[in-house]
């Protein structure tokens, strides 16, 4: 049976996306996403956290979103979970759970509301706001990450 590895999230930009290029020429773009949980505990208290996303797209949608996405911004990914390993010069072993994204809406340029704003200030120590509202997707097979 096959198995099932997909990831939706609706969060805010935690910084503007990096792109960057492979020795191949294959654009690749970076950035942190927020996403805000709430919930009453056992006393009935509202309670709140914000977890924190790394995003990876490639080609076509990597391009995308350096060019539209800004730190501050609300977006949908979807993609996958991928977990990468490495050594480094001192031999020490490094692990990095990412999502892929295959697809992004880009939902609002709009500023994040007062509440979120300072959830994201609380996190992140600073917030940014932004004009008018974008909407971008691909098609699925574009944005796709190397295997």
């Amino acid at each position: 049976m096959a198995g099932l590895n997909k990831v939706m999230l609706i969060g805010y930009l935690g910084r503007d996306p990096e792109m960057h290029y492979t020795p191949d020429g294959t654009p690749v773009t970076s950035f942190s996403l927020a996403v805000k949980r709430t919930w009453k505990n056992s006393d009935g208290e509202h309670r709140e956290s914000v977890d924190w996303f790394n995003v990876v797209a490639w080609r076509q949608l990597a391009e995308v979103c350096s060019e539209h996405l800004h730190k501050g911004e609300c977006v949908y990914v979807e993609g996958r979970l991928q977990t990468r390993t490495w050594e480094d010069e001192s031999g020490q072993h490094h692990f990095r759970t990412e999502i892929v994204a295959n697809d992004m809406i880009l939902l609002s340029h709009k500023p994040p509301t007062a509440e979120h704003e300072q959830a994201f200030a609380r996190v992140e120590g600073e917030t940014s706001s932004s004009g008018n509202v974008v909407t971008m997707a691909t098609s699925p097979s574009q944005g796709k990450a190397e295997e």
